[in-house]
């Protein structure tokens, strides 16, 4: 990494680094897939093609690269590719790149790191060394995980990354007394909420926030072309056959403890996906499994899950240790009493409090951002 970091005088590190720029344009592009990025570059360091992850079915990085440098008219034969994820050496939705970069006359690999997918996990670097083609791993390695949390996550725990987001005053307070919100921080910061919500493969919500805002809860950004499917926390299953979550052309999947088959029908109607995961002790057989939850959505293949509910479904998240990391805007402001982020109970020691590392902190308008992690959190 010290290598990686230093590029003065590296070209290799230089190159990485225009991939890892290249896998940053995939964000809310690629997903379920990992952001990757690829840059093919001559012997003498001359970029021949670069490119990046595209939508889910379509062409992984490599091919972009060696299209890109097919358009330009490049030869490839004793190239370098520069990639920020094991090339991939399965045939899923799209052949495998290894291949492909072996038919173009790669002659060397420099990758950021392993892919944690068993169907690839070293199998691409096999593939490519039994080619003859000269492999090194490492370059980047850091950078590719941050970039790509919530797929390592899912891989290796079969969970999402659940980052939460929280709009407060300075003082804590997201809501008044009396539930209004709308709004404690500033439309530079909303935007840039929404920009967080792009990214993400799913929005959660809870049943009270359904009920007390009414919200969409999609992405309203210029040339926004992808709607995060949203999943809703509702264990009664009271959510307004009417309500405006309810988008055309978006995925609604609503996780229910008891039934109620009007409500059900009148919610299929409107072409939500119901599932019912009840809690399995006889204490919370009437709530929602949230655990249980969270591997389901795994399994749809859910990497980043981005939270925006109230201080009880937040604090039920917490409590059971599901939060990987927190997203909070707060604004310069001072309501004093009223709702807090987040239901946590009281606590009777200091030492029983959730330990956070900062991971950024940034003005975003007239409000600050600031992004922190679950001690320890990233370590799996």
């Amino acid at each position: 990494m010290d290598r990686f970091n230093n590029t003065d005088g590296d070209p290799d590190a230089a190159l990485m680094r225009q991939a890892l720029a290249a896998a940053a344009q995939a964000i809310g592009l690629a997903e379920p897939n990992p952001r990757v990025g690829c840059v093919i570059a001559s012997e003498d360091g001359r970029v021949l093609g670069t490119g990046h992850t595209q939508r889910v079915g379509s062409a992984h990085a490599e091919i972009m690269a060696l299209r890109d440098a097919q358009a330009r008219g490049n030869a490839l034969a004793g190239a370098t590719a520069y990639v920020t994820l094991e090339p991939c050496s399965h045939t899923g939705r799209t052949g495998p790149c290894c291949e492909a970069l072996i038919s173009a006359g790669v002659k060397r690999v420099v990758a950021s790191i392993q892919d944690p997918n068993p169907l690839v996990g070293g199998q691409g670097f096999a593939r490519l060394r039994a080619a003859g083609v000269k492999v090194e791993v490492g370059a980047g390695a850091h950078e590719s995980r941050a970039l790509n949390l919530g797929f390592f996550s899912r891989m290796m725990r079969a969970r999402p990354w659940v980052r939460m987001k929280a709009a407060a005053s300075l003082d804590g307070t997201t809501a008044l007394d009396n539930g209004e919100s709308q709004w404690i921080t500033g439309q530079a910061a909303r935007a840039d909420g929404h920009a967080w919500r792009a990214r993400a493969c799913a929005v959660l919500t809870g049943i009270g926030t359904v009920l007390e805002d009414n919200p969409r809860l999609n992405v309203r950004l210029d040339g926004a072309t992808r709607q995060p499917q949203l999943v809703v926390v509702d264990s009664r299953l009271q959510t307004p056959a009417d309500a405006a979550l309810f988008i055309d052309g978006r995925s609604v999947t609503i996780y229910a403890a008891l039934r109620n088959p009007q409500r059900e029908a009148e919610l299929a109607a409107r072409g939500a996906r119901l599932v019912f995961m009840p809690g399995t002790a006889p204490h919370n057989q009437a709530k929602v499994d949230l655990r249980a939850m969270l591997a389901d959505l795994a399994r749809r293949e859910v990497n980043e899950l981005h939270v925006e509910a109230g201080h009880k479904l937040n604090g039920s998240l917490m409590r059971e240790s599901l939060v990987d990391e927190v997203l909070v805007y707060l604004a310069p402001k001072l309501l004093g009493r009223g709702r807090g982020m987040l239901d946590l109970g009281p606590l009777s020691a200091l030492d029983q409090a959730v330990e956070l590392e900062f991971i950024s902190s940034e003005r975003v308008g007239v409000d600050l951002r600031v992004l922190a992690r679950i001690a320890g959190r990233e370590h799996f």
